[in-house]
C-alpha cells in the first residue's frame, strides 16, 4: 500500500540533500509533487524527470521562499494544477557561519529571512487551502543546532529554534481542523555538502554520536514521510531529533 497515495505535497529546496530524498520518498509513496528551488535549473529539470518516470505528478517552480508574494503566488498555481495541498514541507535554508563578534547584519537577516520567514510565508500560503479541505501535515525542518544551539551559528540557531516556537503555535490553532504541524529536527546528515569537508573532521563527529553514523537524506525522508502519512494522524506540535541519539 502507497501511504500518500493521491496526496500532493510542496517540497521548497529539493533539488538535492534532504530535500530531494524527500521528494524522491514521497513520491515512491503515491504523492503527486510540486517542488521549488532557487537558482538550480538543470538539476530540477533531473528532478523533474526522475520524479514523474515513477508514475506520479511532479513538477519543479522556480520560487523564492523568502518571499511572501511568490509564497502566495506558489501556492495558488499548485491548487490550480494539482487539485489539493494535502502535505507542505518546509525544507529551504542556508547557512552563513561566522562568531557573533565577526556576523554581519546582513548575514544574520538573510538567514533568519530564507529559514524562518519562509515557514511562515508557505504556512500562511497553504493554510487557507487546508482549512476548506479540513486536513492537512505540515512538517517544518529545523536542526539539532536549533535545539541546543552551536558556536559559529547563532543567526541559523535562532532561525532554526524559532521554527520550532511557529511549529508548536500552528499545531495550537489549526489542529481543531485536522490540520497537524511538526518538526523534523536533523543531527549530522551526510549529503553533497559535508562531502567536501575533511575526512577526519567527518570521523571525529561520527564517533562522537551513539549510531556511530551520520544520517543519510533517506533517514530524514523516511521521518517526514510518517509524519505525511495517516500514520501520524495523532501527531502535532511534536520535535522528532532524527540525530542517531546526538541529543541523548
Amino acid at each position: 500500500m502507497n501511504l500518500l497515495q493521491g496526496k500532493t505535497a510542496i517540497i521548497t529546496g529539493a533539488t538535492r540533500g534532504i530535500g530531494k530524498g524527500i521528494a524522491e520518498i514521497f513520491a515512491k509513496q503515491g504523492a503527486n509533487i510540486a517542488f521549488t528551488y532557487s537558482s538550480s535549473v538543470e538539476a530540477a529539470k533531473t528532478l523533474e524527470k526522475e520524479l514523474n518516470e515513477l508514475g506520479i505528478k511532479a513538477i519543479g517552480y522556480q520560487s523564492n521562499a523568502a518571499s511572501y508574494d511568490e509564497a502566495q503566488e506558489l501556492a495558488t498555481t499548485v491548487l490550480e494544477v494539482f487539485g489539493s495541498i494535502d502535505i507542505l514541507v518546509n525544507n529551504a535554508g542556508i547557512t552563513k557561519d561566522n562568531l557573533l563578534m565577526r556576523m554581519s547584519e546582513d548575514d544574520f537577516d538573510k538567514v533568519i529571512e530564507v529559514n524562518l520567514k519562509s515557514v511562515f510565508n508557505m504556512t500562511k500560503a497553504v493554510q487557507r487551502t487546508m482549512l476548506k479541505q479540513r486536513k492537512g501535515s505540515i512538517i517544518n525542518m529545523s536542526s539539532v543546532v536549533g535545539v541546543k544551539g552551536n558556536a559559529g551559528q547563532s543567526n541559523y540557531a535562532a532561525s532554526k529554534s524559532g521554527i520550532i516556537g511557529f511549529s508548536k503555535s500552528v499545531a495550537l490553532e489549526l489542529g481543531s481542523r485536522n490540520i497537524r504541524s511538526n518538526v523534523v529536527a536533523p543531527g549530522f546528515i551526510e549529503t553533497e555538502m559535508t562531502g567536501k569537508l575533511d575526512e577526519k573532521v567527518v570521523e571525529g563527529w561520527r564517533n562522537a554520536i551513539p549510531l556511530k553514523r551520520g544520517g543519510t537524506p533517506e533517514d530524514i525522508a523516511n521521518t517526514c514521510l510518517f509524519l505525511a502519512s495517516d500514520l501520524s494522524s495523532y501527531i502535532t506540535g511534536q520535535v522528532l531529533n532524527v540525530d542517531g541519539g546526538m541529543l541523548t
